[in-house]
């Protein structure tokens, strides 16, 4: 994710992200331009019509544009909320975890080295763990093992994350019926134990269920047929002009879609995507601060 100030107009306008989309959208551009090229060297010059001759108007796309910007209003609109709802569940997970670990810092006593060691690596190893399971999947390196056993264990379940959290349910009870917890103590746990079960579950709610395919399939064909017409109507206005229009009406809207496209799955590892291994490794920091 990338961190700006949004007050500085020219480092924005000029920024590298820019650079990106314009090479992301490229073979795009050129077929547009081209295509718009092929148009008007047939109108003008082939067919040799003066272009006060041909149909063509900018008034039936300038009414055309109104409804599909209000398309792709709701189109970003529905991605950023996919995108700021990912963010509300990790700003709650970092508070999830560091309550779960101020309460066991309260709860455990100082001479107790073992149940708080396993406490702060099993806390960051579920963070690290959900943010590689929304991805691709866990990687292991990133997990810090609390035994011989750990890894492997991991290894033979498709999701990493609920074993994790199932191993701090069955350590917390332990504690409980050890004596070293009290009921009240253990029902005040359980509420932190249960949000992470939540969290991820929400999160893979956005990841797994994506923009309606048909929503997104027509948004595209609109898109699509808009610009491919657009010198039709341009070429009798600007002439030759109409490749520089055409090229910078494809590159708004295009772009304007790429965004969408790279917002509404938050948990990736594109530009604009949630910095969540920021978060994990502070979320890391903080257990271990908190707990050792």
């Amino acid at each position: 994710m990338v961190k700006y100030n949004p007050k500085t107009w020219f480092s924005l306008i000029f920024h590298s992200y820019s650079r990106h989309v314009l090479k992301t959208l490229l073979p795009a551009l050129l077929f547009m331009v081209g295509f718009s090229l092929v148009v008007c060297f047939t109108i003008l010059d082939y067919f040799d019509l003066n272009p006060s001759e041909f149909p063509g108007t900018t008034a039936v796309h300038s009414l055309l544009g109104v409804v599909l910007g209000l398309f792709l209003v709701f189109r970003v609109n529905s991605a950023y909320d996919r995108w700021w709802e990912g963010r509300k569940m990790w700003g709650g997970l970092v508070n999830s975890t560091r309550n779960f670990a101020l309460k066991l810092n309260a709860y455990l006593s100082r001479e107790d080295h073992e149940s708080r060691d396993f406490f702060a690596r099993m806390i960051p190893n579920f963070v690290f763990a959900m943010k590689e399971h929304l991805r691709t999947g866990v990687q292991f390196a990133e997990l810090e093992s609390t035994d011989d056993k750990f890894l492997e264990g991991l290894r033979k379940v498709k999701h990493k994350p609920n074993r994790i959290s199932a191993q701090l349910y069955s350590q917390v009870n332990q504690l409980y019926k050890a004596g070293v917890l009290t009921g009240d103590q253990l029902l005040t746990l359980d509420k932190e134990l249960k949000d992470f079960t939540d969290l991820i579950g929400a999160c893979e709610r956005i990841k797994n269920t994506p923009i309606p395919y048909s929503y997104s399939m027509f948004i595209k064909k609109f898109i699509f047929i808009y610009l491919i017409t657009l010198p039709f109507g341009f070429v009798s206005t600007f002439e030759y002009f109409t490749v520089a229009t055409v090229m910078l009406v494809s590159f708004v809207l295009l772009s304007v879609e790429l965004i969408a496209e790279e917002i509404e799955d938050p948990f990736g590892r594109d530009i604009n995507d949630l910095p969540t291994d920021e978060l994990a490794k502070r979320m890391r920091e903080n257990v271990r601060e908190i707990l050792l």
